[in-house]
């Protein structure tokens, strides 16, 4: 028999159509809806060492942290808002990466400013706050919360000047101005030029889990500092 009968039919070895790839977008909104909760820490000692890049939520009690590591996650209780503020006072570590393997954590810290917390309550948690963004070697970013309503206030400020010396050796930070769909167009470019001046070198958007306005953009951002390969 000749060879020339072994020889496949040309249209055998023509590929199929290749899968579209997503855009970096698309893929940093599915990489955060791998969260999963890993354990909470209501000392630094109890954080287990982490081997992965690792990002820090803060903010102000009732400046909606919560509502927004839900929103970015695609989940409705992930991250849980106490019925009153200030009183749980411990770091929530969540992890992220897909199939299984863990190339990232979340760490959502208790809000800070809450009136009905005693004063050493108040002292002793600020204490581990600064403690954990001054000396967390795994941390890589910092995302701090603030009603645009409100503004920047004095404990922000004072969380600002605590990570300053490590943003300026390139720390990522952004400010999120939650509940941005209650101000009007107006308000908004107000409040993104002065939080602007205020954000100590870090990047500033506008954030509505109401009206999904900066979902994407801060999800791709978060993606980009734990995965500094991508574009």
């Amino acid at each position: 028999m000749s060879h020339s009968a072994f020889r496949p039919h040309p249209m055998t070895t023509t590929p199929g159509p290749s899968p579209s790839t997503p855009s970096p977008t698309a893929q940093a909104v599915a990489w955060l809806h791998t969260a999963r909760f890993l354990t909470t820490a209501p000392r630094l000692e109890f954080l287990p060492v982490a081997g992965v890049p690792e990002i820090a939520f803060v903010g102000r009690s009732n400046a909606g942290k919560s509502t927004c590591i839900n929103k970015l996650t695609q989940q409705k209780r992930l991250a849980f808002a106490s019925k009153t503020p200030g009183r749980t006072q411990a770091i929530n570590l969540f992890t992220l990466g897909k199939q299984g393997i863990t190339d990232a954590l979340l760490a959502d810290l208790p809000g800070y400013g809450y009136a009905a917390v005693p004063k050493a309550d108040k002292y002793r948690w600020q204490e581990v706050m600064a403690n954990y963004l001054m000396t967390r070697e795994s941390l890589r970013g910092v995302v701090m919360m603030v009603d645009p309503r409100h503004g920047v206030g004095e404990l922000d400020e004072i969380l600002l000047e605590v990570i300053r010396p490590r943003v300026e050796q390139g720390l990522k930070f952004l400010v999120l101005l939650t509940k941005s769909d209650k101000l009007n167009r107006s308000e908004q470019n107000k409040a993104l030029s002065i939080a602007q001046l205020q954000s100590g070198g870090g990047e500033v958007k506008l954030f509505s889990a109401l009206s999904r306005q900066g979902i994407e953009e801060a999800s791709l951002l978060l993606y980009q500092w734990t995965h500094p390969e991508t574009p």
